[in-house]
């Protein structure tokens, strides 16, 4: 029978233990139970022990949000930890407990002083423990959980504790103390955790089989054990010790993961990006492997980092620094630390929508926001839109109705152009928010900058503007977006009475938005831009001096004036404004380009031939290709940056030894061939760029598209359709199928005499852009010159009905119709004249139109 009992006994002592580590308190007292029938520890009060601590701890669990405001409990209110107390005193004045279970009872006994405000008194009990008892091999695991307890109990009882009168070092001391036991609780605490793994995956050998585990049991960390891994670096970081803060940071997520650990990890891992990205410069960096820097530690008052200093009584095991990847900065570092916990917070999401979820759901999602929130801050600095929308869109299965998480996500679509998703994303986030203007504006500026759904934007705009006064500073932006819809749906307009309709309409936007806001200076200048387009060139001056006079230093302002410079025919101080321009955004390639047309005009095209070679070179300057293929893609530096650390090699000059144009009856270089030979040998060099495999953004290869057309077009001006020819070939090299180069290539047969050759791509232009006005032009033109005159009017017809203030197509018309002795085309060229009057240098369409 003794044989029995003593196996009873030992099963019993074995659960008690393994629910004690795993803080299942309700099953503890289910078992105290039976070992009182069972008659065991009769001589000792080991089961009263036990009742205490089940009272205790499932007290303190039931009111956590007093331990975290530090509020004490009174007996009267708390009957468990009042019975929990009276259990302990007994045990204490009996004095028959073994040493173990002494210690085990003091610092309970300690945790109730805490609890009750009585800080002195739980620090006394806690030097009263003798924590050798504790540490000693072959403990059980619950003993780790006592370790941490202990370790964060004094250290919380020494900062709570007030002082009066006392000096600076004895301040300094308690601090460092307190330091000292919180660092100590999170080793304990953590190795507790792992142990614990250990445990509940691998059955203890006194055990039996009726006794092991069906299902593991999530643990609920108690506020203790909470504060044991988290007050550490929190102590620290309140301090002002960020260095030695995030190395904590570091150092705890380096811990070996266990499976009661993942909240903490979560939270340690955002906590460390913040400081990360809040706290810490790039040039300040230093890697995650080492210590802080000597300079850090100066500064904060420290010769060494505290884990150094105070070395703990248990470490946790640690993962291995061998072979594992290592961040480069300090964005990258805190990008990775967020996508962990993004994922993590993510996966934790509570997505049911049943009202007993309500608090769960927001308290997730309050987590996940913050997670968000960081990670845009991180991968804004790098320019990664692309991946924080893909993050973002996660997110989404649990923010129904959420206005923040998805106004970031229409940001961060509209940053990395998805333009089509950031417009629906703004129009739900307006259904959020129908009282909020700036929502359908945000939409607008995508319809009209990118997408060109006019009329999209048109009732977006709209929608604003019928909030009347309740739009606030937004109402003149409405009615600013509205009027360039109307102009927008103008120049796509086929039919003239709809184009006149529109630009009525934009004209009365235009004029509404500046009256209720004259002081906007874009308002004022898109007004000129508006009156420009229906060529009333004298009554755009006054609203483009407005502009100017508000922001002197306005590109698209200052363009426009040399525009309505040029269409009344001053090219001189059109010239002279564009130098202006130009002194302020010296690699603007449009304004550029209306320098080229300036010169060409007033010099001839040899003379702008030069401008061309100056815009090659700032090309090859600005976009520097071989940086998108010499530098390493999976980096998160930007390029610029990128630039800087790893430099590249540029070539220096770009005059190489090409063959010389020689003129024919003298043997040497004419005046104009210079100028041609110097920009062919930087043809050649920026051919040498275009050929290889183009990366970057498309927009860089546009801009050479267009630099050599215009040199083509120069080429062709000048008669030199070898090097028209070469230039040509180099644009259609970027881009086949344009109708730019198409139509260039047209007229560049059509002046070797081809014709059929020209019509044929002439055609193909047509094809591509059927409304575009030159192709029309060329097209109707030849059409006439090759005989078919009918046909040629007809097209030419076309033009003006398209393109009603263009003189060139008014003037193919006159000739068609001359052509065949019609009494109209006197009317055809009187109309040229008086458009090509006031016809700009470039079309003011140039003048981009948006928000």
């Amino acid at each position: 029978m003794a044989s029995r009992v003593s196996f009873t006994q030992v099963r019993l002592e074995a659960e008690l233990e393994r629910y004690r580590a795993e803080c299942q308190w309700g099953k503890i007292l289910a078992l105290v139970e039976q070992m009182r029938a069972a008659r065991i520890h009769e001589d000792d009060d080991y089961g009263t022990l036990l009742m205490a601590e089940a009272l205790l701890e499932e007290c303190l669990l039931e009111n956590t949000d007093l331990l975290r405001s530090s509020t004490p409990f009174m007996d009267k209110t708390q009957a468990r930890l009042s019975k929990a107390k009276g259990y302990l005193n007994s045990i204490l004045s009996r004095g028959r407990l073994t040493p173990r279970y002494l210690n085990e009872a003091l610092l309970l006994m300690a945790k109730v002083h805490y609890v009750q405000g009585r800080y002195r008194d739980a620090q006394g009990m806690c030097a009263r423990v003798g924590l050798e008892e504790l540490t000693q091999e072959d403990q059980p695991v619950y003993h780790l959980r006592l370790l941490a307890e202990a370790f964060v109990i004094k250290g919380l009882s020494l900062d709570h504790q007030t002082l009066s009168a006392v000096s600076r070092i004895r301040l300094s001391e308690r601090e460092e103390e307190s330091l000292s036991c919180f660092l100590r609780a999170c080793d304990a605490a953590l190795s507790y955790l792992q142990e614990l793994d250990k445990m509940v995956t691998t059955p203890h050998a006194k055990t039996t089989k009726a006794s092991l585990p069906s299902a593991v049991v999530d643990v609920d960390l108690g506020f203790f054990l909470q504060a044991a891994l988290q007050s550490a670096y929190l102590c620290l970081l309140q301090r002002g010790h960020l260095a030695q803060g995030a190395h904590q940071l570091r150092r705890v997520l380096r811990v070996v993961e266990s499976r009661g650990s993942q909240s903490f990890r979560k939270c340690a891992a955002m906590k460390l990006a913040q400081v990360l990205l809040c706290s810490v410069s790039e040039d300040s960096y230093w890697p995650p492997l080492g210590p802080p820097p000597a300079v850090w530690l100066r500064r904060e008052g420290a010769a060494a980092s505290k884990d150094a200093m105070y070395p703990t009584i248990k470490p946790p095991q640690r993962y291995g620094t061998d072979c594992c990847f290592c961040p480069q900065d300090v964005v990258e570092e805190a990008v990775l630390l967020l996508l962990i916990t993004e994922s993590m917070a993510s996966g934790e999401a509570v997505i049911s929508r049943l009202p007993d979820q309500a608090e769960a759901r927001q308290a997730s999602l309050q987590d996940a926001t913050s997670v968000y929130d960081l990670l845009t801050i991180g991968m804004a600095r790098r320019g990664q839109y692309a991946m924080l929308s893909e993050c973002l869109e996660r997110a989404m299965k649990f923010s129904y109705n959420e206005f923040h998480l998805w106004h970031q996500l229409g940001l961060s679509l509209m940053a990395a152009g998805k333009w089509v998703g950031a417009v629906s994303v703004f129009k739900e986030c307006a259904r959020m928010r129908p009282d909020d203007p700036s929502l359908p504006l945000l939409a607008a500026k995508i319809c009209l900058g990118q997408l060109h759904w006019f009329k999209e934007a048109e009732n977006l705009s709209k929608s604003v503007a019928s909030m009347g006064e309740e739009a606030r500073e937004f109402l003149p932006r409405a009615y600013l977006a509205l009027g360039l819809s109307f102009s927008l749906q103008a120049s796509e307009a086929t039919l003239s009475a709809d184009r006149n309709e529109f630009n009525k309409k934009a004209l009365r936007a235009l004029n509404k938005a500046k009256s209720l806001d004259p002081q906007d200076a874009q308002i004022a200048m898109y007004l000129a831009l508006q009156l420009a387009l229906v060529r009333q060139v004298s009554a755009a001056m006054e609203p483009l001096q407005t502009a100017l006079s508000l922001r002197s230093d306005n590109l698209l302002s200052l363009h426009l004036l040399t525009l309505l410079l040029s269409s009344q025919k001053h090219h001189r101080h059109a010239l002279d404004t564009l130098a202006l321009a130009l002194s302020q955004h010296p690699d603007n390639f449009n304004l550029l380009l209306t320098k080229v047309k300036l010169e060409e005009a007033m010099f001839g095209p040899a003379a702008a031939l030069q401008t061309c070679e100056e815009m090659l070179q700032r090309w090859q300057s600005q976009y520097d290709v071989s940086r998108f293929s010499e530098t390493d893609d999976s980096s998160s530096i930007p390029m610029a940056e990128r630039s800087e650390v790893h430099p590249v090699v540029r070539k220096l000059s770009i005059h190489l030894n090409l063959p010389d144009f020689q003129d024919g009856s003298t043997g040497s270089l004419s005046p104009p061939s210079v100028a041609v030979s110097r920009l062919e040998a930087a043809l050649s060099e920026v051919s040498d760029l275009s050929s290889t495999r183009r990366q970057g953004p498309t927009y860089i290869w546009a801009t050479l598209e267009r630099i050599w057309l215009q040199a083509g077009e120069l080429f062709m001006a000048d008669g030199r359709l070898k090097e028209a020819q070469f230039c040509i070939a180099e644009a259609s090299s970027l881009s086949p199928n344009s109708h730019s180069v198409l139509l260039q290539r047209g007229r560049l047969a059509e002046l070797r005499g081809q014709l059929d050759e020209a019509k044929a791509l002439y055609d193909e232009a047509l094809a591509i852009h059927p409304t575009g006005e030159h192709i029309l032009v060329q097209m109707g033109r030849l059409l006439v010159k090759s005989g078919r005159v009918h046909l040629g009017e007809k097209v030419l017809r076309d033009a003006v009905q398209i393109h009603s203030t263009s003189h060139e197509a008014w003037s193919g018309l006159g000739e068609a119709l001359q052509a065949r002795d019609s009494s109209q085309a006197p009317d055809c060229f009187l109309t040229a004249l008086e458009l090509e009057a006031s016809c700009p240098i470039r079309p003011f369409t140039i003048i981009p139109r948006e928000l």
